[in-house]
């Protein structure tokens, strides 16, 4: 029998602690509104200087993901994590709006250099046979800042000068990363020398023009916009819904959420390459949209913290599996193109949604009406996937010969 390559190599796992620590740097900034008026920045900057960093990532990151290649990956992701270091220290002394304009685009625009470098290594060390669990495992790394950073820096804020001080102490686990890096570089080099030349050159304007006309790549990368604009609604806007309800705390319906999300790809990671992919990721969509729709009208605790559950098990498992059936859709060479564009899509969401939600409820909508087209959103996500081949999406070795 053919012995299936390991995923939990120390490459795969430093890697992923250098993305980990790379979204820490982002996900410490839960109360920078906050901050920005301890500092006596005016009500008018706050929400422009908040969203500007996934702003500058949205608009930076389609210069960046075509040019970094597993080939200049390392040197760039090294830079980029000095270059974090620096940008993380210089909250102290940005006071002023001008500067923290400039800091802010600055922000967005290294981490998304850093991300998409990572990435781009990330995925020479997943093998195809064991994409769902070795993308449960990038998504975990995603989702643990969100998860510890917001009560973590409640618990220190006290014992230090104000916010920037633990915005600037994030950069003593990027220095961490940067010594992981130093540890890798022997380890990538000789990756590099295995490597196939077409995944170590930089795509060319035909070959991605290509990659966009291939149906299954085209269809699921819209279904992951569709998806994070739902995922934002969330995010951005189950406060006000709860406050307009009056049930339950949306921190403990967070935390539910997450919990679900973690222990569904910790646990279950596995268990998402031994089933067909395309009907898992729609029997999920199918759960997300029973939670958007029956989220608005409940009335007491209970319902309200078992659709957070619901909510985290059904994208604990969606999140990972529209990763891994575009990792399976996709040719070598564009594998880490492909994943780099979800957090495009990512970034789209994230900064649409706050304008087009703020819109709907300054002309009279309420939030409920956010919620619906939420599951409206997700329903058009998996409206798509049946534009999808099953048989080729659960066979990767089949699908790479099919696009090559």
């Amino acid at each position: 029998m053919k012995t299936s390559p390991a995923l939990f190599s120390f490459e795969f796992l430093a890697l992923n602690l250098i993305l980990l620590v790379a979204f820490c740097s982002v996900s410490v900034f839960f109360n920078f509104y906050h901050y920005l008026g301890e500092i006596g920045i005016p009500v008018l900057w706050r929400g422009f200087l908040v969203g500007l960093e996934p702003m500058a990532a949205f608009l930076f990151r389609p210069f960046v993901i075509s040019r970094i290649t597993a080939r200049n990956a390392f040197a760039v992701m090294m830079a980029s994590m000095i270059l974090l270091i620096g940008v993380s220290c210089s909250y102290i002394p940005a006071v002023g709006v001008t500067f923290l304009i400039l800091l802010r685009i600055a922000h967005g625009a290294v981490f998304v250099v850093l991300t998409t470098a990572v990435i781009a290594l990330i995925v020479q060390y997943i093998p195809g046979e064991k994409s769902g669990q070795g993308f449960g495992i990038v998504s975990i790394a995603t989702m643990i800042p969100l998860a510890t950073l917001p009560p973590l820096t409640e618990a220190i804020l006290p014992m230090v000068r104000n916010e920037a001080d633990i915005y600037a102490g994030v950069s003593l686990l990027t220095l961490v990363a940067l010594l992981f890096g130093l540890v890798l570089r022997k380890c990538l080099r000789g990756m590099l020398s295995r490597a196939d030349a077409s995944v170590l050159r930089r795509p060319g304007f035909a070959e991605i023009k290509r990659n966009f006309r291939q149906r299954s790549v085209a269809l699921l990368l819209s279904a992951a916009f569709f998806l994070y604009l739902a995922h934002a609604t969330v995010f951005y806007f189950a406060k006000d819904l709860s406050l307009q309800t009056g049930v339950g705390r949306v921190g403990f319906f967070f935390a539910i959420s997450m919990a679900m999300m973690m222990a569904v790809r910790a646990v279950g990671g596995r268990l998402f390459d031994r089933f067909n992919k395309l009907r898992s990721f729609r029997l999920g969509l199918a759960v997300l949209v029973f939670c958007f729709v029956f989220l608005p009208s409940t009335d007491s605790l209970r319902p309200f913290y078992l659709i957070g559950a619901f909510y985290g098990l059904a994208m604990g498992v969606v999140l990972p599996l529209l990763n891994a059936l575009l990792f399976s859709a996709s040719p070598p060479s564009l594998r880490g193109l492909n994943t780099n564009l979800t957090l495009f899509a990512l970034d789209g969401g994230y900064f649409l949604l706050p304008y087009l939600g703020g819109s709907l409820i300054a002309l009279g909508a309420g939030f409920e009406t956010l919620f619906y087209l939420a599951a409206g959103s997700v329903l058009i996500t998996l409206v798509l996937t049946f534009g999808l081949d099953g048989q080729d999406q659960d066979d990767p070795a089949r699908s790479t010969q099919k696009n090559s």
